[in-house]
């Protein structure tokens, strides 16, 4: 008795139906997912247990174990032996083509000429081909050497093998039928013009569209010992067409993409069913394309061959979608290999392969072909900083899984043959223990969907989501719960805070306005010029302090501004102005802030940044939190709170990094004292002048000009947040630092003398592309510097004077205004009255009448000055009017409190300086440190009275240097110290 031949065995048990079987033999089916139920014919059941796999055409009980393909079925259902099973499934198939005539001599009249009719003769060759294949022990032989003896791939794919025994299925060609039915196999390229076929020798593949159209026919030669120079791929004749397993791209919008139609097999047979192919490594064709762009893919895995061509081809065709706005990765085989070679040296396939996507490297933006070399090994490039921030920021949190959030704020996650909809991640807190969702997968095969609520870092409760995911979808457990881990990545990811933005990418134009603005010698008068181009009127001092406080944020230390004036003054509008010339990923801007606010703001959230506060009144709950902010440049805070997965009370740690560089505004008079002297005061010029000059702006900007000079603005905002971003944070060495001065007076001066030495880094760092950027080596590390020069120390002498002046002054600047406005009205009452100024008597009305001041400041300020001694109450009691007397003649120089500053001479008057600046006893030279003492009684009268309220250009010999006369008589004061003191030493 004949053997039935394995490969018929194979193809009854893919190619036949079980699902028909078992319901032709009358038993009921339950439809599962993708599968079927039935009551296992083997065992007693009330409830079906048996499970039917259309997919793989088998069918497992789980209730006795009892398993099988169709043929097994057959046999123990029917109780038939072996070959009459095969005769009962041969019933079911119908004639089998390998012996039936391909054509019969009546129907090539029935084959017309035109698509339709070829379309039908290449199905009926592809049938041929593929019942061939099932009876030919080598071509069996070769797919199980290439490990492709599947079953379904072979029956999906129609897979076939061309061993010359077509034409003996054709009428003979001496007949007209014969010769027809030949010419139109020769048109369609399945036949030569010699008569041989075209595919001889061959394992053929069809690439079948959706509509089940052939488009291109690919053949495989697998005989040994072929003539020198015979060609082992071959494809029908013209272009190529179609796109092989079309059905992957419109499931899933993450693609594998291999070299060639056998690799692509190898991924699916691995388990890896979203796959196509190119045909070689040029053979990526239109329409490949017109598929990805037709059904969105938006993800393309590269599964070229790891070898010079392969590489390659895979960057020219990263670079052809990187432009279809398709993201590319790199599937990297061992040197050498390509998929199916690694498929047949691996143990467990499905596992190796999917390792291997996993680590696919990305591709991103197009590289060169030495580039992918070094993808091939796994070696990482070091590329700059800015280019790696990008292309992580665009890239997908891995391979193979695609992200997108829908107009409705869900987040939809696509894996192979998956699609995942995730609602509810918007309340999951960042670093939470508990992430609560409601999560639906959909079988993209299938169309089934199941939907449920599930904790993503509870194991059970993922366990128990993919054990009902898996029955609803009638897939594998283990791969729902993989699926699940790779969903929980991409979540974490997503729930993470969103990274700081590292502002935009300047282009060369937008580089090179910036840079021409840093290396303007005049840096400082384009700075007041552009400002006042951008509207604000006057303040040129309190705009350019301010500017150079904002520069210092990428120092260690930073300055921190506080501006104060009266309601309406402008004190916001100055604000405004500096911080709008500042990026806007570089300052965070607040109306108020809670007492506990800044602890969780992020660790390093505010590191060389600026935090603006719109008004000292609503920080006060927060003035000691950014007091220590300013002076330790670190908070930490414990706080009590539940644990969200026990619920348990725990302890947390809160840390907020600085530097900050802190700018807030005031209206009050009495503003926190150890907030205060941390700030550099600015004052807003509140004169009737200044006024003026605002109304003037303001009616100028209803104009056509304003008009186009409010265009102006922007383009001024934007050139200077430009250079801004240029600026780098350097050391800063100021090499004249021995030789500066200061007040030593209080002991509040010895904060006041840190803002003055972070005003000159400011400036120097301002002008880094000025200078020389200097280098030193230290305990191997290189260390970058910039160096202060004179001019640096020049205009920081100009702006401390007026700034920290009004610092260190004992009176608020309102206040002191408003002692020099009565003061100039009691001369003129006494000068009326003929009287001495002591013996004028005045009231608030007088005050109020001669200065347009609101009732309420006078209250507030004569308070203040009464309370300072500067004014006398007379009266006030039940039925006298109260009235003022001026205690203070305007003589000495309380209007001004910070002397002691010199500015470095030039190396001509270097010696001049030295003799100026040092005692000499017995041959000893003083000290070179801060010469300034205390000063009292007529030491203090001594010192100069500088120019308050001058613009910094224009002060002329009121520059703010300390005057021969007083500079001698601290010299002298040193003297003396230097004899008193018993070793003769410098003290």
């Amino acid at each position: 008795m004949a053997r039935i031949p394995e490969a018929e065995l194979q193809h009854l048990k893919a190619a036949v139906s079980l699902v028909a079987v078992v319901r032709a033999q009358g038993r009921q089916v339950f439809k599962k997912g993708k599968n079927f139920t039935v009551l296992c014919p083997f065992h007693d059941e009330k409830t079906p247990s048996c499970v039917l796999s259309p997919g793989k055409n088998l069918y497992h009980c789980f209730g006795c174990d009892a398993g099988g393909s169709v043929l097994d079925w057959v046999m123990y259902t029917e109780r038939l032996s072996l070959r009459k099973a095969v005769e009962r499934l041969r019933g079911e198939l119908g004639e089998n083509p390998v012996v039936a005539p391909l054509v019969a001599q009546d129907e090539p009249e029935i084959l017309e000429e035109d698509e339709a009719g070829r379309q039908a003769l290449l199905n009926r060759v592809v049938e041929f081909y593929h019942h061939t294949l099932l009876n030919a022990p080598e071509a069996v032989a070769y797919l199980e050497k290439r490990r492709l003896n599947h079953a379904e791939l072979v029956a999906q794919f129609r897979l076939g093998f061309a061993n010359r025994t077509l034409a003996y299925r054709l009428p003979i060609k001496q007949v007209q039928a014969g010769a027809k039915i030949r010419a139109r196999l020769k048109a369609a390229g399945i036949m030569r013009e010699t008569g041989h076929e075209h595919f001889t020798g061959s394992l053929v593949v069809p690439v079948i569209d959706l509509n089940g159209q052939i488009r291109e026919m690919y053949g495989r030669k697998i005989t040994s010992g072929l003539r020198s120079g015979t060609p082992l791929h071959l494809y029908l004749p013209g272009a190529h067409g179609g796109v092989w397993n079309e059905a992957a791209l419109q499931a899933s919008q993450v693609v594998i993409l291999c070299e060639s139609l056998i690799d692509a097999m190898s991924f699916w047979v691995a388990g890896h069913r979203n796959v196509t192919a190119a045909y070689g490594v040029n053979g990526f064709t239109t329409a490949h394309v017109q598929a990805l762009q037709q059904y969105g893919t938006k993800q393309v895995l590269i599964a070229f061959d790891n070898d010079a061509a392969g590489n390659e081809a895979a960057v020219k065709l990263a670079a052809r979608l990187a432009g279809l706005g398709v993201e590319t990765f790199r599937v990297v085989f061992p040197a050498g290999m390509d998929a199916n070679g690694y498929l047949c040296q691996v143990a467990e396939p499905d596992m190796a392969f999917r390792l291997l996507i996993e680590s696919a490297e990305p591709m991103g933006e197009p590289v060169q072909a030495v580039e992918v070399a070094k993808l091939a090994t796994h070696q990482h490039q070091t590329v700059p900083e800015s280019e790696t921030a990008s292309s992580l920021a665009a890239a997908p949190a891995e391979p193979g899984v695609v992200v997108e959030t829908s107009p409705s704020g869900e987040l939809e996650i696509g894996l192979p043959g998956q699609q995942w909809r995730i609602r509810g991640l918007a309340q999951v807190k960042a670093g939470s223990a508990v992430m609560k969702i409601n999560a639906q997968v959909i079988d993209t095969a299938s169309g089934v969907m199941f939907a449920d609520s599930v904790d993503m870092m509870s194991a059970r409760s993922r366990a128990g989501y993919a054990r009902m995911a898996a029955a609803e979808l009638g897939l594998a457990e283990g791969d729902l719960k993989r699926s699940l881990g790779r969903v929980l990545l991409v979540l974490e990811r997503q729930s993470e805070p969103e990274p700081e933005s590292a502002g935009p990418e300047l282009d060369e134009a937008q580089r090179a306005d910036a840079l021409a603005l840093l290396q303007d010698p005049d840096l400082i008068g384009r700075i007041t010029a552009d400002l006042a181009a951008c509207g604000v009127v006057g303040e040129s001092s309190n705009l350019v302090a301010g500017y150079l406080a904002a520069v210092s944020r990428k120092l260690d230390r930073p300055l921190a501004v506080l501006i104060q004036s009266s309601s309406a003054a402008g004190k916001s509008s100055l604000m405004d102005a500096v911080l709008n010339l500042i990026p806007p990923e570089e300052r965070l801007q607040y109306s108020a802030m809670t007492g506990q606010s800044l602890y969780y703001l992020g660790e390093t959230n505010l590191q060389h940044k600026i935090l603006a506060i719109a008004e000292e009144e609503g920080v006060r709950q927060a003035a000691y939190a950014l007091k220590l902010l300013q002076s330790e440049g670190e908070l930490t805070i414990a706080s009590t709170g539940k644990e969200e997965a026990t619920g348990n009370l725990v302890t947390k740690q809160y840390t907020v990094k600085g530097p900050v560089m802190l700018m807030l505004t005031t209206t009050a008079i009495d503003v926190d004292e150890e907030l205060l002297n941390r700030c550099l005061v600015l004052t807003v010029n509140e004169s009737r002048e200044q006024t003026e000059a605002i109304h003037a702006r303001q009616r100028y900007a209803q104009t056509l000009e304003g008009l186009l000079a409010e265009s102006e603005k922007g383009y001024l905002t934007a050139l200077h947040q430009n250079a801004q971003r240029l600026l780098r944070p350097l050391n800063v060495v100021n090499p004249f630092a021995s030789q500066l001065t200061f007040m030593s007076d209080k002991t509040r001066t010895r904060r006041d003398h840190m803002k003055y030495l972070t005003l000159i880094q400011s400036i120097a760092l301002l002008h880094q592309y000025q200078r020389e950027v200097k280098r030193v080596e230290h305990r191997g590390q290189v260390i970058e510097y910039l160096e202060v020069t004179r001019e640096d120390i020049a205009l920081a002498n100009r702006l401390a004077h007026e700034i920290l002046g009004r610092t260190l002054d004992e009176m608020p600047p309102q206040t002191r205004k408003l002692l020099l406005l009565i003061q100039g009205m009691v001369a003129q009452l006494a000068l009326a009255q003929n009287k001495q100024p002591g013996e004028v008597r005045f009231t608030r009305r007088d005050i109020r009448n001669a200065t347009n001041w609101s009732d309420s400041q006078l209250k507030l300020h004569c308070q203040r000055l009464s309370d300072m001694e500067y004014l006398l109450i007379h009266g006030g009691s039940r039925g006298h009017l109260l009235q003022y007397e001026l205690l203070w003649d305007g003589q000495t120089p309380d209007d001004a409190h910070l002397c002691g500053l010199i500015d470095v001479p030039e190396a001509a008057k270097k010696e001049e300086y030295d003799a100026r600046k040092s005692g000499s006893v017995n041959g000893k030279s003083g000290s070179s440190l801060a010469q300034v003492e205390a000063k009292s009684g007529k030491v203090k009268t001594a010192q100069a009275k500088p120019g308050k309220g001058l613009p910094v250009a224009s002060r002329g010999k009121a520059k703010n240097t300390v005057p021969m006369k007083e500079k001698n008589t601290h010299r002298n004061h040193n003297a003396n110290r230097i004899r008193d003191s018993p070793s003769g030493a410098d003290i």
